[in-house]
């Protein structure tokens, strides 16, 4: 069976320096990673190991108008300029047909997979293959899925050999989870768990949360059904109970 875990998030901005220079503020990586030239978007990025967060704003707003098959950069385009938000989170597997076979038994509208690449900001070509998924569930939007060249453990020292991944100024900081405020918690965990094979756990205060990979998916109740915040770990007493806002996205450390 194919094995899914968290691989990084999607968070709509309208400036990538932006959450650049506040994560540098406060002793955070983050850096302008390049741009996805056939879809009019580009990102900056900033890495927990081989889980990352992906800012991604539009860089050319007619081509990205025009991008088929890749509801990330159809959203972004209705989203923008207006609400800078969490989009969703991005799971990884080592074997996307066989998630693609899953998805549409369970008769979800899904996109080709479609091979990825964009050059980073050293001039290397970075490249992926992905499938995105149509509409939503009681109004909360669905993770995409991809797939990297190579194991995990390769993957890892590459991007820490090429200085992608590094250490933080700050101190050690690890993602532990994604918040997502749906109005159905029990609902919307089940409804993933099935579709993805992750284990669910709760309620614990009316919550439910998903095991993906080394952290968790976490769903509060709340009207939104919209992700709307990031946990993370930290020994810095600069970041500990420190809230970060990046639009209307919240970044949480304790």
């Amino acid at each position: 069976m194919a094995v899914l875990k968290w691989d990084h998030l999607v968070h709509y901005v309208n400036d990538l320096d932006q959450p650049v220079q506040l994560f540098s503020e406060h002793g955070l990586v983050a850096f302008r990673g390049g741009s996805h030239k056939a879809w009019g978007t580009y990102n900056a990025l900033s890495y927990f190991g081989l889980t990352y967060l992906e800012f991604l704003g539009i860089e050319n707003l007619e081509l990205a108008r025009a991008t088929e098959h890749n509801v990330v950069v159809r959203d972004a385009v209705t989203v923008l300029p207006e609400h800078e938000v969490l989009s969703r989170v991005v799971l990884r597997t080592d074997d996307i047909e066989a998630v693609e076979a899953r998805l549409k038994t369970a008769g979800l509208i899904l996109s080709p997979i479609i091979d990825g690449r964009r050059l980073d900001n050293k001039g290397r070509l970075i490249e992926w293959r992905m499938m995105t998924i149509d509409g939503d569930f009681q109004g909360l939007v669905y993770p995409f899925i991809i797939q990297w060249n190579g194991t995990d453990e390769e993957r890892l020292e590459s991007l820490t050999a090429a200085g992608i991944n590094q250490p933080h100024p700050a101190g050690n900081v690890d993602i532990v989870s994604a918040v997502f405020r749906v109005s159905d918690p029990a609902a919307a965990a089940k409804h993933w768990s099935e579709l993805f094979s992750l284990p669910v756990t709760g309620p614990v205060g009316g919550s439910f949360s998903l095991k993906a990979g080394d952290q968790t998916f976490e769903f509060v109740q709340g009207a939104e059904n919209q992700f709307s915040q990031v946990i993370l770990r930290t020994d810095s007493p600069l970041l500990k109970g420190k809230t970060l806002h990046v639009g209307e996205g919240e970044y949480v450390f304790e």
